[in-house]
């Protein structure tokens, strides 16, 4: 019988979200008396799947990041000039070999327990890489130099949300090759904006899971906005508590 690997999950805190426009990085932001960060933490601690958390936060950000978490069992680590050197940061600090690996976004911080269960859930039943999504509302234009170059058909289009589930192995894989490759200068001519670009770079099949729309990304005031109002309307299980407190 398949035992049952770790599920290690990386909260990515060391951005500057300057488009919210806060004194604080926008992980460290405040939305109705607990900051961004405290809420994706306690998500990811009481989604039932989880067993240890890194936090990835910049070297000056970590004693306010450790007062804000206090009470929640994490490990810190520094985050690198780029998302990528971040992530790749915290996954050479884990002390496994074999493990689900949840990489998330602390500005997704009304993520509900049960998409984060259902990320890890597609990891241990054999993906190797594993994104939630939503279906796109608007429509899109491939715009260049002010003008439409196309219309990509907005049926098959999906905006992507985190937390995204990997294999550990595989994506330490893919992160080695990444970084071996920008130093040699061979042909690597993109930054990863998420992960799973990483592993679709890395000729891994990226395997797809409903998402939620409570797992939206605050990014502008407008996002504060309206995650200040769903937190002052929403039950408690909406906002990344158990889904079941009672069990």
């Amino acid at each position: 019988m398949r035992i049952k690997p770790s599920v290690i999950a990386i909260v990515a805190a060391a951005g500057l979200g300057t488009r919210l426009g806060a004194a604080l990085p926008k992980a460290f932001v405040e939305l109705r008396g607990r900051s961004l960060l405290e809420r994706s933490v306690s998500a990811m601690a009481q989604s039932g799947v989880v067993d240890a958390i890194y936090v990835v936060v910049s070297p000056e950000m970590e004693p306010l990041a450790a007062r804000l978490l206090q009470g929640h069992d994490v490990t810190f680590i520094h985050g690198g000039a780029e998302r990528a050197d971040s992530v790749w940061n915290a996954l050479q600090s884990i002390q496994l070999d074999d493990a689900t690996v949840l990489i998330h976004d602390a500005a997704r911080a009304l993520t509900p327990s049960a998409m984060i269960a259902r990320v890890a859930a597609a990891v241990e039943d054999g993906a190797q890489a594993v994104i939630p999504v939503v279906p796109v509302a608007d429509t899109i234009k491939v715009v260049d130099n002010g003008f439409v170059e196309s219309t990509p058909d907005r049926s098959r289009l999906r905006a992507v949300q985190t937390p995204q589930g990997f294999d550990l192995r595989t994506l330490r894989e893919a992160n080695r090759a990444y970084f071996a490759a920008s130093a040699s200068g061979d042909g690597v001519d993109f930054v990863p904006t998420d992960d799973a670009s990483l592993m679709e770079w890395f000729d891994i099949p990226v395997f797809t899971v409903q998402g939620d729309p409570m797992a939206f990304k605050i990014t502008t005031p407008i996002d504060l906005v309206l995650a200040q109002r769903i937190t002052d309307e929403a039950q408690p299980a909406v906002l990344g508590a158990p889904d079941n407190p009672g069990a």
